[in-house]
């Protein structure tokens, strides 16, 4: 038979849509023509494809090959769909039995050797292959990002000529296996910030409802280093959860993380463009906040970044998603994300002090690059003093280690799992109604508040979500009249 089908995946954002490709050979002058939407890293794949068959010792079939890419309107780029064009080859000429193909996936880029090379985004595709429940042959490079998705059956190979003894059944490729850790790698502990309370305090609420959070305080005072200690209370993610932030590294090319259910900590310099943080490109790739999915995204020197940059996070602090529109094509990559930011009072960081020589202007405008919409998605916003001397000079170690404070953060979390399953910062305003009652009292406190502090809605809404994390801290079933005079403290 002259017609091969073979499956394989395409990457589009975090999704890896099925593609056909169909390999029919027909007579006519030799040639070899790919159609189906292909982009110039597909169309030059025949010249990679015929120098891997014939350095392999295959035939490689002088007759007029089309090779069909479907579906026609999906754009296709990479080299990923090599192997399985030169298996549809070998296929449709006969060299290749038919009947294995249909129970495998195949993607990879071949080299002229006929060797195997990596891909990127391989994970999602192997997410998507166990759905179809067929196994994949990838690169060897792959196999174990690939074997994360523990439903597929995973045959790495390091040549084109293994893959073909496999379908052959003359030597089977090995199944590979994944073991995953539910440990966390050691963190840096918070008992090493010295004093900071009030501090550490906030940043135990922002983890046990994933809260944004800005330190604001004169340099040396430890905003930093109390943000750096936030991975270590940080409760480990489940499995859905870890697949989703592992699909997103796979897709940008970023190196594997070491620990697989460790929650992601980006914090890219003030340096960064707005097109780093959210991503783009004329491919689109993730940026930043995606990166930060389920974990943390630190900016230290807030001001310091253009303003325009700081602008482009309002959108997905609130609908935790990121939409890429270009003019092929739009893709969606998620991003979830707590924000922990940290500034200095003023330009020079000594406001008050007497070393301190900047002018009200220059303070306004140094304040003036951090809009209002967005200090307003920020939940707790928290001033760090300076740390006194003697208690400076006193010890070296203070509080609670980041074990028990995690201990604490685990509880509230399942707690708030079991009752909404989502964080408290992800409540809705149903929800709120909900999980949120106030009573007289408590009204009569927000109704202050709000007046005194000009909270706007957004605002009024968030100090509840810290008032119900504080309460679900001290596993209390209702918000008392602390928690919310404790959660309007936290808002400059």
């Amino acid at each position: 038979m002259s017609l091969a089908v073979i499956y394989t995946r395409a990457k589009l954002g975090i999704r890896a849509p099925l593609v056909t490709v169909e390999v029919h050979l027909s007579n006519g002058l030799p040639s070899l023509s790919i159609v189906g939407l292909p982009e110039a890293a597909v169309k030059e794949s025949k010249d990679r494809v015929r120098s891997a068959l014939l350095n392999s010792h295959f035939d490689f079939p002088a007759r007029r090959i089309t090779i069909n890419l479907a579906p026609a309107d999906l754009p296709k780029e990479g080299g990923r769909f090599d192997l399985p064009i030169a298996l549809g080859i070998l296929a449709a000429s006969g060299q290749l039995p038919l009947d294995p193909l249909t129970e495998y996936e195949f993607i990879g880029e071949l080299a002229l050797s006929g060797e195997l090379r990596p891909v990127d985004g391989i994970l999602p595709s192997a997410l998507a292959c166990s759905k179809n429940q067929r196994k994949m042959i990838v690169p060897q490079t792959n196999g174990r990002e690939a074997a994360l998705a523990s439903k597929t059956g995973v045959y790495p190979a390091e040549h084109l000529l293994e893959v073909c003894a496999h379908l052959q059944g003359r030597e089977e490729l090995p199944l590979l296996s994944h073991s995953q850790e539910a440990e966390l790698p050691p963190a840096a502990d918070i008992n090493e910030v010295i004093g900071q309370h009030q501090a550490k305090r906030a940043l135990e609420i922002a983890a046990a409802g994933a809260h944004n959070l800005l330190f604001s305080g004169p340099p040396g005072t430890g905003k930093t280093m109390l943000a750096s200690r936030l991975a270590g209370i940080l409760p480990p993610l489940d499995k859905s959860d870890a697949l989703e932030v592992a699909a997103i590294y796979s897709v940008s090319n970023d190196q594997a993380r070491p620990h697989f259910f460790e929650r992601p900590f980006r914090s890219p310099h003030h340096t960064a463009s707005s097109v780093s943080l959210v991503g783009g490109g004329s491919s689109p790739r993730p940026g930043e906040v995606s990166k930060a999915h389920h974990g943390v995204l630190f900016l230290d020197e807030l001001p310091e970044f253009p303003r325009k940059v700081l602008e482009v996070l309002r959108e997905p602090l609130e609908s935790g998603s990121i939409l890429i529109a270009r003019a092929q094509t739009s893709v969606e990559y998620p991003a979830n994300f707590m924000l922990i930011a940290a500034m200095n009072p003023c330009p020079c960081g000594y406001l008050g002090e007497q070393r301190c020589r900047c002018t009200p202007e220059q303070v306004k405008r140094y304040r003036d690059k951090i809009s209002g919409p967005l200090l307003d998605r920020i939940d707790l916003q928290i001033h760090v003093p300076r740390v006194p001397h003697r208690e400076l000079t006193a010890a070296k170690e203070t509080g609670e280690s980041s074990t028990c404070i995690r201990q604490r953060v685990v509880t509230a979390r399942q707690k708030q799992q079991r009752r909404q399953a989502c964080p408290n910062a992800q409540l809705s305003r149903r929800q709120l109604d909900q999980f949120c009652p106030l009573n007289n009292e408590q009204l009569e406190i927000m109704n202050t508040a709000i007046e005194r502090m000009d909270l706007s809605a957004r605002g009024f809404h968030r100090v509840l979500k810290v008032a119900r994390t504080i309460a679900d801290i001290e596993n209390l079933d209702q918000i008392h009249n602390q928690h919310l005079r404790e959660a309007l403290a936290y808002r400059l």
